[in-house]
């Protein structure tokens, strides 16, 4: 029996992806899994010589060297790539220890622009095309450490908190005009290892109508 057209069109085969931070084990892990699924994947990162390590397991990738925490850098990227369907925001890094004295001002700026500029450039930069996509999806990566916070890991709970703070207003904002675009925010204790099952829950989200995992928080174990 052949598929309904709304089922059918439920699917990343022929989707432009971008994959934010694509150079690092998670990053490279999603550019294989969309990439062996059909879809067309970007790859976006601050190196273009490391980028070149997507081409080993998405070789038909598009590689981009952009300073995501400059916003006209971003809009300028925008530009050049052209219309997306997703948006897979991996850009971060982990800082901290040392209790609630070591939580210094220079781990603070770092994840403050790793993690929460990169990702509110991109987001405003690439807003359009995923509503005008007919499945728009963004998906980042937070932690657990925003239910749990601790003293030594002050700085890094409190910006994926507003990381996720973020993508639950861009969810929001979808759902104010239409139903056709998602965003879902994934959490781990920690990513190592996990980087299979992310890389096969993000390449599934284009199997499920935007509705259902839209503003969505999945537990990654």
């Amino acid at each position: 029996m052949k598929a309904s057209s709304a089922v059918a069109g439920r699917t990343v085969v022929g989707r432009t992806v971008l994959i934010a931070g694509a150079t690092s084990a998670a990053g490279l892990a999603v550019a294989s899994a969309l990439a062996d699924a059909g879809a067309h994947v970007v790859a976006v990162g601050s190196n273009l010589a490391r980028l070149q390590s997507v081409l080993a397991v998405a070789p038909e990738a598009v590689l981009h060297e952009c300073d995501l925490t400059s916003w006209p850098a971003v809009t300028e990227l925008a530009a050049a790539i052209g219309p997306i369907d997703g948006l897979i925001h991996l850009v971060g890094g982990w800082r901290g220890g040392g209790g609630l004295v070591g939580q210094s001002d220079e781990d603070w700026d770092f994840l403050h622009s790793h993690v929460v500029t990169t990702l509110r450039n991109t987001t405003r930069a690439f807003n359009a095309d995923l509503l005008a996509s007919p499945a728009g999806r963004l998906a980042i990566v937070s932690s657990v450490s925003v239910d749990r916070p601790t003293a030594g890991g002050a700085n890094y709970a409190a910006a994926k908190s507003a990381a996720e703070s973020w993508v639950r207003a861009v969810g929001e904002g979808f759902t104010k005009t239409g139903d056709t675009a998602a965003a879902v925010i994934f959490v781990v204790r920690s990513l190592a290892g996990l980087e299979t099952e992310l890389a096969t829950r993000v390449t599934g989200l284009w199997n499920e109508p935007a509705a259902s995992v839209n503003n969505s928080r999945v537990l990654l174990s």
